[in-house]
């Protein structure tokens, strides 16, 4: 956690540089780091991606440099960033495995505003009224403690969840898979 959560920017050009899901932020607009993060989890905001990574280091590049720096230091052995969003139009997008992609979900729950923020079904935001959380299983799953969606062209549909039942947490990942949702409440219940 930071001591920056509170902070209020600006939104500046940077967000032209992206695509895809977008909180629809506005040149101009002030708006909370722990905004930001609330939408990157929540609605996927390509916009909020950037905007952190460019506010949160000295550069867009250097914080993608921080992201494979913490990937190898988890033991993400199989995974490249090129960009804070994900997104795959401008470069190769973030290369990665669902087994790596599982790895960082177990990294980042042992953060609690992480936990409590992937958990958030509903956030009103002081921008554009309430958004509602895109990982469904939150809603039709009641052991589903948080995850999160993907979708580019390239990698197609992307989903990393988490459930937790009787103290044993459990971690699901799948790319490209139809069904996600349903194909992941599935797994979950062969094994609880």
């Amino acid at each position: 956690e930071s001591d920056r959560l509170f902070e209020v920017v600006t939104v500046d050009e940077v967000i032209y540089q992206i695509e895809g899901s977008s909180l629809y932020l506005e040149v101009g607009n002030e708006i909370t780091i722990i905004d930001l993060v609330y939408g990157l989890l929540l609605r996927s905001g390509n916009d909020a991606a950037v905007l952190l990574a460019s506010n949160l280091s000295s550069s867009i590049d250097e914080f993608v440099k921080l992201m494979n720096n913490k990937a190898k230091e988890i033991g993400m052995n199989n995974t490249i960033f090129n960009n804070p969003s994900g997104l795959d139009i401008f470069d190769e997008g973030n290369l990665s495995t669902p087994y790596d992609m599982s790895l960082l979900m177990s990294y980042c729950l042992n953060n609690r505003l992480f936990r409590e923020i992937s958990s958030t079904k509903y956030y009103k935001t002081p921008l554009k009224g309430q958004w509602k959380n895109k990982n469904k299983l939150l809603f039709d799953y009641e052991y589903c403690i948080g995850g999160k969606t993907g979708y580019t062209k390239k990698a197609r549909r992307t989903l990393v969840t988490a459930c937790e039942k009787d103290e044993q947490l459990l971690i699901c990942c799948t790319f490209d898979c139809g069904g996600d949702f349903s194909f992941h409440k599935q797994m979950y219940e062969s094994i609880y």
